[in-house]
Order: structure tokens, then C-alpha cells, then sequence
């Protein structure tokens, strides 16, 4: 194939390579029996044929090579004697100029960044009519109408699912491999990442919950030549059993122009031809994948299927709060020998639910996971602030390319190791030089209101996008001087222990849905889910084990996360080096509410 991806890291492998304790893993996996996974397009033809359907249906995601798969599939079917009829049901799609018009009010025109959550259906983007000729297939034969879409054509039949990791999707964006859903057109990768944000993604995600319980064959088609394959039946049994234990999302890896050097040192298999690295994504429920492994293969599907399968496992007591959204959001900021992030700020509740479609904000803590000397983190602003004078010297400074000063308007903090910073919505602040931060956060995560980035271009020689009215709009300029102290410094307080263990808690703000505690140990600790899932990080020691209701038992290691479902119920830590082991562990407050949506409404 002609390169169809752009990206410094590898395509994950299709088999699993055991990770020796202490060492963080690239690619974890969730272990299922022997069988329950294949590879390849013989094996996929050999199930399509043996169905003894006459008629397939092949859905899919977005971002998935199709002519690339039919071709491949079609080979396979002609080597057992079988010619299909191939049936695109993007040909029953609207005019392309009808789709501009029906997504048009969700893509935020101009605007490079921002638009709203689309709440439209797979089905508005079809021509019924067509939609019903397509379906109308001869007698004999095979037929198999393909794309997102395709079993609105033909509601029977054997239904196959392709999936595609939508960092992937990101990463075939940028060649201009893949086009957007209902689009003929390519643009530029930006455009394309901002229509699926707030259009592809929400509209396919309900498709795919209603296909989820239906679905015959999963295929995940990352390795376009040697997809993954698993039935519906035990992709399912999967999602349950993984509901009820232990979850681990793949994380991926992204440079940025303030990157720094730690994940590189810490990480050695992801690529060291990058610059840098900025961010691991650990858990960002919207774009990171899960992964099972059978016989020594890997398969990975989107998170949103755990999600969509199993919301009230995962989420227990507070699933009719959130639907299917995962509230909860882990990832790195890696800025040791690298730069500080901009100066930004995020959407208060309200603005982020009218202007962009948001249940909830982006409300962050800092975790300073590890730091040099003299790092500091940049959060509130300085007693006695001036608002006009700070947006006159932004707004100069972004007109005449000068730099601004900072640090005359806004406070810093020196930051030590286990710090906790906490970045309610509203509050100016970034990181400095020098950190890596374990970022906690509810999940939305590309609402960053950036005011002023050091003078500094991207990764591609272009000006960052900056939002200094929208920051305006949302800045909290009673955060400063000691009130920042008191409020967005979380103070630790032991709040349980033992021999050899003990609990520290780290209260978040009170604007925050998610509270913050720290289990440090050198044997075992206990704790209950208490009806809330768990997102945790073993942020000092070499590796643990967890242990859950059954005797199940997986490792984790230094600076890997992980989540307790709501349904493991408790749960135990057991440390597996010779040093003390720390773990942050995040968790839903009982009594703190997110952005109220209508009664009744169901949020997926």
C-alpha cells in the first residue's frame, strides 16, 4: 500500500510481547480464553461464507480504508469461488452540498478550533429512496453493501463491524487517506479532526450503539492488511468481563511545541526520532482504544463500545448522571527540558454547554508527577490584578508579535513532587518548564482558551490559535494573591492507616465533580469502589499488583493507569517492588453535580 498514515509511532504489532515488571507498556491488553481471536482476511472471508447469509452488511467507523478492505476481503471471498456484489452505500448518500448545509450549524464556520456537538442521526445523512434501492438485491449470489450506514439499507442479514482507534484515525487524517463521514472532499487535518469531533464522532457513536447488540463479526482494521477479528458474541463477553475488573486503555503519544524529554527516557519503545513528546494520552475515554489478547493476539476497539455495552458496570451509581460519557480523564504533560505550556484557560459550566454542546467542563488538577529543580507552575492571578491592563498587553503583544510579562499579572508556584494543583474552569494558568504533569480532568479536553504562548509557532511552522475573548469571557479574576493559596493548593490530610500503608487525601475544589486521593504502601492496601469507577496511576514505586472480586489479578507499572470499574465493588494494591508504592486514585464525588442537562435526557 501506498503510506497512508503519518506519525512517529508505530502501528501497534498484531501479536502481544510480554512487558517485564516495572516497564511501562505501549500496548496492554485484556486477557481472554484461547480462540476468541483471528487475523486476517481469510479467516474473515471464512466466517462471512460460513454465516450462510446471502446478504452482508459491513459497518464501520470513519476513518476506515474501504477500498483497501474491499479489495483485500474480495480476494479472499475469489479464492473459495465467491464473486460479491459490492454495494457502497455512500451512494445513497445526500448531495454533498446538502451534507455542508445539514452539518454546517456543528462546525463552527471559520473558526479553527471550536463548533457544537452534533445531535443528528446516521440515517439524516442518506437519501431515503436510495437508501431502499440499495437494499433491494437480487436473488443468488452473495451481496455485501459496505460503509457507515449500511445496514440501514438492509436491516437483516450477517452484520459486520469495522472499527479504526481513532488515533489512528488522526494519523491517516494527515496523508489525506480518509475523508470525513458523508464527505467526497479531503481537507486539511485540522479541519478533518474538528468535524469529527463535534459531528462524525457523536453521530456514529449512536449508530453503533444501536448496532453494538447485533453485531455478528468485529474487525479491527489499524493493520489494513491483517485486520483483527473477534465474533460480536465474544466481543461482547469481552466488554463484560473487562467491566467488572480492570481496565487499561492503550495510551498514544503526541509531540507539541513545548514538549519535553522525561516520557522519552521513561518510555524507550515509543519512537525516539521525535522531537519530542508532549502529551501521553493515558486515558481519554473519547480517543483512546481498549485492547483484548487470545492465543497471543491483539484486538482493539474503541473505549466508546465499553462505554455503550456497559456504562452502568462501569460508572454504578452515577451512570444516569453521565450516560455513556466516562467522566474522568488522565493524561501526561511533559515539559522536563522542554518549555512551558501556554497561558491559558478553560469554559466555566454554562458557556461550554451553550456555546459547544458540552454536558460538563474542563476542569483540571495538576499532579506533579516528577520535576526538576526551580519547575513552577503558573495558576491565578497576582493580587490587586488589573483585567483591562493584562487584555491591553495580550492583545499588544498578539498584534505586534512582543512578548508580554507574564509574571507581572499572573501568580507562579514552585512545584515539588506530589504537588496537587487544582484548575477549576475559569482559572488562568499552565505549567512551567520542567514538570511532568499527571493531568487529571474531567474528560473534555480540546476547550483550551490560550492567551498567550511565548511568541512560539507549532510543530509545522504556523501561529497557534489564540482565544483572548473567549478567555475574557470566563476568567475568574477573584482567583488571586491568597486566595489561590487557599483554594487551588490542595491540602494533604491522612485520612486512614496501618502498619505499613496509609490513605492521604487530596480535596479538589468545590467546582469539581472528582476528588483526589493517594494510597502510599509497601505491602497491601484495601479500598471500596463505593459505587464510583476509579482512575488511578501508580505514580512512585516499580510495579503492583491489583487485585479484584474472583481472584483476578493484572500488574501495572510505574506511571501506567488504570481504572476500577464501579462493579469490581473493592479492590486490592499489592506492591511488587522493594520501595514504598504511591498511587493516585481519582473518583466521583457523592454530591457534586456536573452542567445540569434537561430531565430525562440521556446523554450519548
Amino acid at each position: 500500500m501506498k503510506p497512508f498514515r503519518t506519525t512517529t509511532q508505530e502501528l501497534a504489532p498484531a501479536r502481544s510481547t510480554p512487558t517485564p515488571p516495572g516497564t511501562y507498556s505501549i500496548y496492554p491488553a485484556y486477557p481472554l480464553p484461547d480462540g476468541m481471536i483471528f487475523a486476517g482476511y481469510d479467516p474473515l472471508a471464512d466466517r462471512i461464507l460460513a454465516s450462510g447469509h446471502s446478504l452482508i452488511t459491513v459497518e464501520g467507523y470513519v476513518g476506515v480504508l474501504w477500498d483497501n478492505f474491499v479489495e483485500s476481503l474480495g480476494r479472499a471471498l475469489h479464492a473459495h469461488g465467491v464473486t460479491p456484489r459490492w454495494r457502497p452505500v455512500a451512494h445513497a448518500l445526500l448531495p454533498e452540498s446538502d451534507v455542508e448545509r445539514l452539518v454546517a450549524p456543528f462546525t463552527g464556520g471559520d473558526d479553527p478550533l471550536f463548533g457544537k456537538r452534533c445531535p443528528l442521526t446516521v440515517a439524516d445523512f442518506f437519501d431515503p429512496d436510495a437508501l431502499r434501492r440499495m437494499g433491494d438485491v437480487p436473488s443468488g449470489g452473495l451481496t455485501i453493501i459496505y460503509g457507515p450506514g449500511a445496514s440501514l439499507a438492509a436491516p437483516g442479514g450477517y452484520r459486520v463491524y469495522v472499527d479504526v482507534p481513532k488515533n489512528e484515525i488522526q494519523f491517516r487524517s494527515r496523508t489525506g487517506s480518509i475523508t470525513n463521514f458523508a464527505a467526497r472532499t479531503t481537507p486539511g487535518a485540522k479541519q478533518m479532526y474538528k468535524r469529527m469531533y463535534f459531528v462524525d464522532w457523536p453521530v456514529l457513536n449512536r449508530h453503533r450503539a444501536f448496532l453494538l447488540p447485533s453485531i455478528d463479526l468485529m474487525v479491527d482494521e489499524q493493520r489494513p492488511d491483517e485486520p483483527a477479528i473477534m465474533t460480536g458474541k465474544d466481543f461482547r463477553a469481552g466488554l463484560d468481563a473487562m467491566a467488572r475488573t480492570v481496565i487499561r486503555v492503550r495510551p498514544w503519544f503526541e509531540p507539541g511545541p513545548w514538549g519535553g524529554q522525561w516520557i522519552k527516557r521513561h518510555v524507550p519503545q515509543v519512537a525516539q526520532d521525535a522531537p519530542n513528546y508532549a502529551w501521553s494520552f493515558e486515558l481519554i475515554a473519547p480517543e483512546n482504544g481498549i485492547a483484548f489478547e487470545s492465543n497471543g493476539y491483539l484486538f482493539e476497539a474503541s473505549f466508546d463500545f465499553l462505554m455503550l455495552h456497559n456504562h452502568r458496570d462501569v460508572l454504578g451509581s452515577f451512570a444516569a448522571r453521565f450516560g455513556y460519557e466516562f467522566p474522568i480523564r488522565y493524561d501526561f504533560l511533559d515539559t522536563v527540558n522542554g518549555g512551558n505550556l501556554s497561558l491559558q484557560c478553560h469554559p466555566r459550566p454554562e458557556y461550554i454547554h451553550r456555546h459547544f454542546g458540552e454536558p460538563f467542563t474542563q476542569d483540571e488538577a495538576y499532579y506533579i508527577l516528577d520535576c526538576t529543580p526551580g519547575a513552577r507552575v503558573y495558576l491565578g492571578f497576582r493580587e490587586g490584578v488589573n483585567p483591562a491592563a493584562f487584555r491591553r498587553e495580550l492583545e499588544e503583544s498578539f498584534r505586534n508579535n512582543t512578548p508580554a510579562n507574564v509574571e507581572a499579572h499572573v501568580m507562579t508556584v514552585e512545584a515539588h513532587t506530589h504537588d496537587l494543583f487544582l484548575i477549576p474552569g475559569g482559572t488562568i494558568h499552565c505549567s512551567g518548564a520542567g514538570n511532568l504533569v499527571l493531568e487529571i480532568s474531567a474528560t473534555p479536553y480540546i476547550f483550551t482558551f490560550k492567551m498567550y504562548d511565548w511568541m512560539r509557532m507549532d510543530l509545522e511552522g504556523l501561529p497557534r490559535p489564540i482565544n483572548i475573548e473567549r478567555a475574557f469571557e470566563n476568567l475568574y479574576f477573584e482567583r488571586q494573591g491568597e486566595r489561590v493559596r487557599q483554594e487551588l493548593l490542595a491540602r494533604p490530610r491522612v485520612t486512614a492507616e496501618g502498619t505499613d500503608w496509609r490513605i492521604v487525601h487530596l480535596p479538589t475544589h468545590a467546582d469539581q465533580f472528582y476528588d483526589v486521593q493517594r494510597f502510599e504502601f509497601h505491602g497491601a492496601v484495601e479500598a471500596s469502589t463505593g459505587g464510583s469507577c476509579h482512575v488511578l496511576n501508580l505514580v512512585e514505586g516499580e510495579w503492583i499488583t491489583v487485585e479484584t472480586a474472583g481472584g483476578m489479578q493484572q500488574r501495572f507499572n510505574y506511571a501506567e493507569t488504570f481504572i476500577i470499574p464501579a462493579a469490581a465493588g473493592s479492590y486490592r494494591l499489592i506492591n511488587g517492588g522493594a520501595k514504598k508504592a504511591m498511587v493516585v486514585d481519582t473518583f466521583l464525588k457523592p454530591d457534586a453535580h456536573p452542567f445540569a442537562r434537561p430531565e430525562g435526557a440521556e446523554n450519548n
